[in-house]
């Protein structure tokens, strides 16, 4: 997947892996801006208490913090939406900046599906995919678990990439 070539890392994404990384990359933007919710489980997991036994603490702490990193997180998912091919699949070229906002938008992405399909640490991806395609290889769940995996793959490949 990703490798590095001089000051850059590159990859060669299909047509369904733009379309996969667009959509991802969009519902996370859409998340912080026109959804954002501190109810809601996602939002919990990508801004979590600083001060989970003192809620004014934590409450000031988000007032001063919260802003910043809500931009932070749409801008990084921002830069994956800004580096992928326009039409289809194509060559993608990170330089080190865009690498490292890639980064941290597929894990914010990777966090956010893994609170909506209830994954938690120590969970067996393999077993539940196994689970999930025995039960009905054409649910949604399949697909969201296929494409949880993917973003770890591609995850793994660009954090090797860098430390080449």
């Amino acid at each position: 997947m990703f490798r590095r070539r001089g000051d850059r890392y590159v990859a060669s994404l299909a047509i369904d892996e733009v379309r996969v990384l667009r959509k991802v990359a969009s519902e996370v933007v859409g998340l912080l801006t026109d959804g954002f919710d501190h109810s809601d489980p996602v939002v919990s997991r990508l801004f979590p208490e600083a001060y989970p036994e003192d809620a004014a603490g934590a409450a000031e702490f988000r007032r001063y913090t919260e802003g910043d990193l809500k931009t932070a997180k749409i801008d990084q998912a921002g830069a994956i939406l800004a580096a992928l091919p326009d039409n289809g699949g194509g060559e993608v070229r990170l330089d080190a900046e865009a690498a490292e906002a890639w980064l941290r938008a597929l894990n914010d992405a990777r966090l956010a599906m893994g609170v909506r399909l209830e994954i938690k640490d120590g969970t067996d991806l393999g077993a539940e995919l196994d689970e999930a395609v025995a039960a009905d290889p054409s649910s949604s769940r399949v697909f969201q678990l296929s494409v949880y995996a993917y973003l770890g793959y591609l995850q793994e490949s660009l954090l090797n990439a860098l430390i080449e």
